[in-house]
This record gives structure tokens, sequence and C-alpha cells, in this order.
């Protein structure tokens, strides 16, 4: 299978703006859209789903915990109904968007923290494919973790992330901060030619961890986030 490149995306919300959605769209192939929960709007899910379609990407929901003020990156306890409805209410939503725009839903992917819940718990990785199952799409997610062995167990297609502009611990796991820090290119781009070759990655202590990639995901909040998709495209042109 050849290797994707996506990034979350359409996380404005009102008049405030983040990250270059019309700069990184042409260097992508899916795009995450953020369904209201972390970030986004109507008018902002609106316009990136438009954008998205003028570049031929594919656009997939990046719902969230219930988490505006903290941008989805802050853990809340919530049980699997719970979590269940609030992930149909914003797939729901952006999929009435894509209608409007004659475009399917091309998958799902859990946002921040609640992205790392589903990994490591199973109510939550039970919620995400209680969803899944209503919209019928593959799950973007981790290897070695929940998202592996639940989704495909629950009959959903599985496709594994590497983090191009994320740090991961010894233990194979993502640091995920509430801001994301500037990076650099080539090496990022090193790395991730190395997780589809080798699949090998770096933790931060040095040590090498097992990962895979089938696609490669970009931050559109990562403050050189042009500059790495552009890195990272180049380099692993001969596996896409």
């Amino acid at each position: 299978m050849p290797v994707t490149v996506n990034c979350d995306m359409g996380e404005g919300f009102g008049l405030y703006r983040m990250g270059d959605d019309a700069g990184l769209m042409p260097l992508i192939d899916i795009a995450n859209v953020a369904c209201g929960f972390h970030a986004s709007d109507f008018n902002h899910m609106r316009a990136t789903v438009r954008l998205a379609k003028q570049h031929g990407v594919k656009v997939g929901a990046h719902p969230s915990l219930p988490d505006l003020q903290g941008f989805g990156r802050r853990e809340m306890k919530i049980g699997r109904e719970e979590m269940t409805n609030a992930l149909i209410y914003q797939i729901g939503a952006l999929c009435g968007f894509l209608k409007a725009e004659g475009l399917p839903l091309n998958h799902i992917k859990p946002h921040g923290s609640l992205y790392g819940m589903a990994a490591r718990q199973d109510d939550i990785a039970q919620a995400v494919c209680d969803a899944a199952d209503i919209f019928g799409v593959p799950l973007l997610g981790m290897t070695g973790t929940l998202h592996e062995t639940v989704y495909p167990a629950r009959g959903h297609g599985f496709v594994a992330e590497f983090y191009a502009d994320l740090d991961y611990r010894p233990d194979g796991s993502l640091i995920v901060t509430r801001e994301h820090e500037a990076k650099d290119p080539a090496l990022m781009a090193a790395r991730c030619v190395r997780a589809i070759t080798e699949g090998r990655g770096t933790a931060i202590d040095g040590s090498d961890i097992p990962v895979r990639c089938d696609s490669i995901c970009i931050h559109s909040d990562t403050p050189n986030a042009i500059d790495i998709a552009r890195a990272v495209r180049a380099a692993i042109q001969p596996y896409t």
C-alpha cells in the first residue's frame, strides 16, 4: 500500500485562525477535519471541506473530547455511551458538509487526548468503534496500542500512523503537548523514511522503538508545518 500524508486541519474558530490550511492542502493526501468540539465551527468546517475538494484531498472526521477551551488536549472521565454520542454528533455534522459538497467521508481519526485514551482504555476504544459502526469507514491509529487490536477486532479498517512532528517515549507512546514546537524538517523527513523502510522510530532518549507507517501525520498547528510537509513529501516520494 502506498504511504499517505495526513494533516489535522480546519482548526480555526470564528475569527481566530490556526495553521495555514491553504498552504498545506496541496502537500497532503487526506485531511482530518476538526468537528467543533476542540476547534472549528460550521463556517470553518465547510470552508475546509471545499478547500480539500479543490485539491483532490480526501476528508476524514477528527472528533474530540468536548474541550474547546483546552483544544481537546486534556483528558476527562467520560463513559462509553456518552463518548459514542459525542462522536456521532461531531462526525454527523461533518458528513452534512461533505454531502453538501458531494464528497464521501473517508475515515475517522480521534483527536488529541481522545486518541490517547482510546489507545489504552478499552471502553473508549469501543466507543470509537460504536460510532464507526454507523459510518462504515476506516480508523486511523497507532500500532502497538488498543487501536491496532480493538479496531480490527470490531471489523474496522485500521490505518497505522507515524507522527512526523511529535516525540515518542521509550515505550512507543506519543508525547502530546498543548502547543507544538517547530521541528527540523530534514530530521523529521529522515525519521519518516526510516519508519517506512525499517519499521523503527527514535524515542526521546535515543532508543529505537517499533513503528508502523501506513500514513504520516503532520499537525497544522506546528509552527513550521509547511516546511515539514514539503520535506516529508519529497523524501517519501518513492513510497507513495
